[in-house]
């Protein structure tokens, strides 16, 4: 079967999808561009900032695409088929995710740019908001754990090759080509704090420097040789070091770098699919609908490709950043719903990289690998065969620079919960609820050993898409509370409960299992904790659920005029 021609299929829905059902979404929300959104009532030059609609999409992009669409699908494929993982990203895509992301965006500009949480505190109370905060923890962590996990896994090459005339480690050569481009990107950020020279030519020097760093990855890659668990380590330090560094000496400059990686891996992906004449390698399915508790496709599919169809992270990066640089409340739709349905064709290009291997060479290899030799064979029919060493390269240097923004960002906001659980703010609290963030997911990776992600990441995936529901849940509260009509929020939210409450249950049994009675070799510890957060996830989504069923069946608030929504 064809690659290209399901490509083109799937570039088909997505189009028709932000057309037609994204269009009858945005009447629903009737947007309104006569209403000062928060970004020009406040307009500070900081945080709120009216900017232009297409320059927001770029910049909101970036901050979604991140590593999740990437695994999520490749690890679905090896588990369950190509076929139900990509039916369920092109219609989940359209139909759900990015349902959520508007949704959050239109609730946020319209909650004074609030966070989702704040949106849970004003509509359903205090102690949902309490909930809330700590199921969004909780989801970080996992978020933390699993990434850090994958990404440690990119960084172990298994073999040494002789390449030409020099020694070669595809994973060394990744994590020596990924602490250049950390360090180049602080390097980019000193050179902009103290010269502050044009931004044109910045680019022109740091963006041609990063492609370099790659290239010099692949001449030293025997220097940066360390077991798993090691990097893994390390990773969580780079997590505590990033998030309490100013934003200017790390995070601003690493994410704009790393948005041209972004665009080029997709450029790349989209080329290499349309024109490479692939041919399918993998099966169409692997397994039953409910074939058990770890090979059904019924749930665990769904919340095993998580943010390739649908992420509860992106209402955290809608309501925490994005909805203070709207200028306008139709801009919601291209930023929010279009945003989304751009990252549905990131996890469409991900599950080609798999489906164009065989078998038996998939089996088992870590997400960042197989993302990394798809892009290059990918890269390759552009640059030609002879570069394949540079093309493997970038391709798993790419899917660790989408990592590395995701665990910055995860743990800035996982402290910024703890202090706000706490009541604590300064340094002193800062530092304190970054050491919390970073050293829990460091301490269960190095109890799971190599390869824990695979352990970790159906609960993740559970709590993402769990998160996801609960905004969902939330928004279609205050569209009630309005007197709106709530349909197009309500069934995605019934839809993604089910699944993962589903999820939830079957995973306690397994773990509690895995916990009793554990099998030769599987670390007991991550079963036990695994055990413990899912049961502590069902019971916050039931309080929550709870709560907005109490706030349901009170009596009706008068619907706010045009001008009270503006204040």
């Amino acid at each position: 079967m064809s690659l290209t021609m399901l490509a083109v299929a799937v570039i088909v829905i997505l189009t028709l999808g932000y057309t037609l059902y994204g269009k009858l979404v945005a009447r629903q929300y009737a947007l309104d561009d006569s209403v000062r959104t928060p970004a020009v009532q406040v307009n500070d030059g900081i945080d709120f900032v009216p900017t232009r609609r297409f320059f927001l999409l770029g910049q909101h992009f970036s901050a979604i695409a991140a590593a999740g669409p990437i695994a999520g699908p490749i690890i679905a494929c090896q588990l369950f088929g190509w076929g139900p993982s990509l039916l369920w990203i092109a219609l989940g895509v359209v139909f759900i995710g990015a349902v959520h992301d508007f949704s959050a965006l239109v609730a946020s500009v319209r909650h004074r740019a609030r966070s989702v949480a704040e949106i849970v505190k004003e509509n359903l109370g205090r102690r949902a908001w309490l909930a809330m905060l700590v199921f969004i923890w909780i989801a970080l962590v996992y978020l933390i754990i699993a990434f850090a996990d994958i990404t440690a896994a990119t960084f172990v090459g298994k073999t040494q090759e002789l390449e030409g005339s020099f020694a070669f480690n595809p994973g060394g050569a990744v994590a020596a080509a990924s602490t250049m481009y950390l360090l180049l990107a602080v390097v980019m950020g000193l050179v902009q704090r103290k010269w502050d020279p044009p931004l044109w030519l910045m680019t022109i020097v740091f963006v041609p420097a990063t492609l370099g760093v790659v290239w010099l990855g692949t001449r030293i890659s025997t220097v940066l040789l360390f077991s798993q668990t090691t990097w893994a380590v390390v990773i969580m330090v780079y997590c505590f070091v990033a998030s309490v560094l100013p934003v200017w000496t790390l995070l601003q400059p690493r994410g704009y770098l790393g948005g041209f990686v972004l665009y080029l891996a997709l450029a790349i992906g989209l080329v290499g699919i349309l024109f490479g004449g692939f041919d399918i390698e993998q099966p169409i399915t692997t397994a039953a609908p409910l074939a058990g508790l770890s090979g059904s496709v019924l749930p665990f599919l769904f919340v095993t490709i998580a943010c390739g169809a649908c992420s509860g992270f992106h209402g955290l990066v809608c309501s925490g950043t994005t909805s203070k640089q709207i200028a306008k409340e139709s801009d919601c739709k291209p930023v929010g719903y279009g945003g989304m349905l751009l990252e549905g064709l990131v996890a469409v290009i991900a599950l080609a990289t798999i489906m164009i291997v065989a078998p038996e060479v998939s089996k088992g290899a870590a997400p960042g690998r197989v993302y990394g030799d798809g892009i290059a064979r990918f890269l390759t029919v552009i640059i030609g065969q002879g570069a394949f060493l540079f093309a493997a390269t970038f391709g798993a240097m790419a899917f660790s620079t989408f990592v590395f923004d995701t665990l910055d960002v995860a743990t800035r906001l996982g402290r910024l919960i703890l202090q706000e659980l706490a009541g604590r703010h300064g340094r002193t609290a800062a530092l304190a609820g970054t050491a919390v963030t970073a050293t829990v997911p460091a301490l269960i990776l190095v109890a799971a050993g190599p390869g824990g992600y695979r352990t970790f990441w159906t609960l993740f995936g559970t709590s993402n898409q769990l998160l996801a529901a609960l905004t969902l849940l939330a928004v279609t509260v205050w569209l009630e509370r309005q007197g709106k009509r709530y349909w197009f929020t309500l069934a995605p939210m019934l839809f993604l409960m089910a699944i993962t409450l589903w999820s939830l249950v079957g995973q306690t049994l397994q773990f509690t299992r895995g916990a009793l009675a554990p099998k030769p070799g599987v670390p007991v510890v991550p079963q036990v904790a695994n055990a413990l957060v899912a049961v502590l996830l069902f019971a916050l989504t039931a309080f929550l659920v709870y709560e907005a069923s109490r706030v349901v069946r009170s009596p009706r608030p008068t619907a706010p005029t045009k001008a009270a929504r503006a204040a």
